[in-house]
């Protein structure tokens, strides 16, 4: 259902508490009166503030930007006009972490020209929703003729008052796989967005950007004391922006939650981005979980390219789709299957990648047919190698390919400091970039994977063929290098995740690595890692283990029943870096789940299960830590129980140390 209406402005002021205080100053406030935005012009810059209640979040901060020539466009304005209108829609995911999501803002639009000069024009677009504010700036074509060059954004984030941030650096060789650390805001570099703040007043803040189109990404830089400030990230020429006639920034958003629970059921992110332009996108893509021919690459047991302990060969392949179509599952992907990996593949090269040649000992149309005879789809792989000069002239006829076999999902790397060995991911040729390979694929009725991809703006809400990215630290450090910290998974529900899905890739059994690397492992236990397919959101999700750590373990059965398409998400609790507890409700069944984990301190978790139907009855299916289980004592063990519950009983969970438990509802 959809209900729309736009108010006139006059009753719109009364509606929604929007006043013109003085000829140049405006005030919008939220459908609840809770967020205001002031737009104000002083000394003719555009200047704005924001506030929650009583309390003042962005003092007056700064506006526009520096074209080329160091020609001004944040100073020497005019209003030239003034609209304000409401607007209320619930619509409906194809699918994602709730079903029915309410789009309700109370919108300003001002229309500013600049006295002298070429007479610029500027329009500002801000809107206030119930759980945060957002603004854009729209150069409309005008009279100037010419290119244009942003050479720097002036927008400025003026906290009232200092604030933990859990940050991750911006514009470094491994582009967003950091891992999250705190500091006071007034101490930061550039950070990357999602910024998440728990402010001084006992707000929770995040920073981030939404429906970026043919703009440069947003990083945030402390430029004194508390204030932020828009680092756009540039071309390799130094150029921030070149767009010929007009522009469209992406929204700036400022989500504001009592807690930081609040932060992860905030839909404003996606609410700002354009509804749904692919219709048949159910027709080739639903929900669903994954095995691989992937864990062991990362692990030594195989490797990447073709030799004696090759990963990708029609017998493994075979063996893979065996096991995948045994235990029920459907899906199955084959890392290294073509021509043009090589032992140095990860380095910074152009290297040479082919798209339809399939490696030596492994044939493509046999891997495909087989997995037909069982049930199971390949995801299809594309690793660029960050060559895009070699990916773009390939693309069609190895999206061509995968198509005419039947696939209809493809993940694509982007391994490489530097797109071309060049440009940045997040500067504006990758952003392009990346929205051509989305829309070229859904020409193809493939969906998306992204790996060493920009970040998520909320672009699946217009183009849900884009179901997931990797854009930060996930399971396969755990592989290779010194590992993710337990506190890891305590953070980017909070930071990363609120910019979308991510593919961790979760569901390691064998959590000391046995066949790995010597001292490589997880830092963690089985339990924590059932937690996950609950905690981390994304619509598809990877088993991510070898075949044989599955076999016979009774664990694997709440990786068969856990969705991946949810009606309803609740955070329970959760405080950032120590522990969280997250409820979703099945979309396809009456069934609730829930994934509660905790840092490297055990936990006794006690849950309030009132999420629940209050006139149903359940059986609790529960997999927790078992007694005495934490990261460094028997972490494979997991305790198995069953109890009958209603929404009026509490669950009683014990966590080991880096520990977790999961627990499916099952309705009576």
């Amino acid at each position: 259902m959809k209900n729309y209406l736009i108010l006139p402005a006059v009753l719109f002021s009364i509606a929604v508490g929007y006043s013109q205080k003085t000829k140049n100053a405006y005030e919008l406030a939220s459908p609840n009166g809770q967020n205001k935005i002031k737009f104000e012009l002083v000394k003719n810059a555009p200047k704005y503030a924001v506030s929650h209640g009583k309390t003042e979040v962005i003092s007056p901060s700064d506006m526009g930007f520096v074209l080329k020539g160091n020609e001004d466009l944040s100073s020497n304005f005019e209003i030239k006009g003034a609209k304000t209108s409401t607007f209320d829609e619930t619509w409906e995911q194809v699918w994602g972490e709730k079903k029915n999501i309410r789009n309700h803002y109370n919108q300003l639009v001002v229309d500013l020209q600049q006295k002298t000069g070429n007479k610029r024009k500027l329009q500002i677009q801000f809107r206030a929703f119930d759980d945060g504010v957002a603004f854009r700036y729209v150069y409309p074509k005008q009279n100037v003729k010419d290119s244009i060059f942003i050479m720097d954004e002036k927008t400025t984030f003026n906290l009232k008052e200092d604030g933990k941030a859990w940050w991750i650096p911006a514009n470094r060789p491994d582009r967003d796989e950091y891992l999250f650390k705190d500091a006071p805001v007034s101490t930061l570099d550039t950070v990357l967005t999602p910024l998440t703040i728990e402010s001084k007043s006992g707000l929770a803040l995040s920073f981030h950007e939404a429906n970026l189109v043919d703009f440069a990404s947003m990083t945030l830089v402390n430029n004194k004391g508390t204030e932020l400030k828009s680092d756009l990230v540039p071309w390799a020429d130094g150029v921030k922006v070149r767009v010929k006639d007009s522009f469209t920034s992406s929204w700036r958003t400022i989500q504001i939650g009592n807690n930081p629970g609040e932060l992860i059921t905030s839909y404003l992110v996606l609410n700002l981005n354009e509804p749904n332009k692919l219709k048949n996108t159910n027709t080739y893509f639903k929900p669903y979980k994954y095995l691989g021919i992937w864990w062991g690459m990362h692990i030594g047991k195989y490797t990447f390219w073709e030799s004696d302990k090759q990963g990708a060969t029609t017998k493994h392949a075979e063996e893979y789709i065996d096991f995948t179509a045994k235990e029920g599952f459907h899906h199955l992907l084959i890392e290294g299957w073509n021509k043009g990996w090589t032992p140095a593949w990860y380095e910074n090269r152009m290297h040479m990648f082919s798209f339809t040649k399939s490696a030596d000992n492994f044939d493509l149309e046999k891997v495909v047919e087989y997995g037909k005879k069982n049930n199971v789809e390949l995801i299809g792989y594309h690793e660029t190698g960050s060559n895009l000069i070699n990916y773009l002239k390939e693309v069609d006829e190895g999206f061509a390919l995968y198509k005419k076999l039947g696939i209809h999902t493809v993940k694509i790397g982007h391994v490489g400091s530097k797109l071309n060995m060049k440009q940045m991911h997040f500067g504006q040729f990758g952003v392009n970039y990346f929205r051509y390979i989305l829309e070229k694929a859904a020409q193809y009725d493939l969906a998306v994977l992204y790996h060493e991809s920009i970040k998520d703006t909320g672009e699946r809400r217009t183009f849900p063929n884009m179901v997931s990215r990797e854009a930060a630290r996930g399971q396969e450090y755990n592989a290779w290098s010194e590992g993710n910290p337990p506190n890891h998974l305590t953070i980017i529900p909070f930071t990363r995740l609120l910019s979308g899905p991510m593919d961790f890739t979760p569901g390691i059994f064998d959590v000391e690595v046995k066949q790995g690397y010597p001292g490589k492992r997880v830092q963690g236990t089985v339990g924590q890692q059932l937690a996950l397919y609950v905690t981390i959101y994304a619509p598809i999700q990877m088993l991510a283990d070898l075949p044989e750590n599955y076999e016979g373990k009774p664990a694997l059965q709440f990786l068969k029943d856990v969705p991946t398409d949810w009606e309803d998400t609740k955070i329970l609790e959760g405080k950032i870096g120590e522990y969280i507890t997250t409820a979703r409700k099945d979309r396809n069944s009456a069934d609730w789940y829930l994934g509660t984990l905790t840092n490297e301190k055990p936990r006794n978790v006690e849950v309030s299960l009132s999420f629940l139907d209050p006139n149903a009855t359940y059986e609790a299916q529960i997999y927790v830590d078992a007694e005495g289980t934490d990261q460094k004592h028997n972490p494979e063990a997991v305790a198995i129980s069953k109890k009958t519950v209603k929404a009026s009983d509490k669950l009683q969970l014990k966590l080991g140390g880096a520990g977790g438990g999961a627990v499916r509802f099952k309705k009576l």
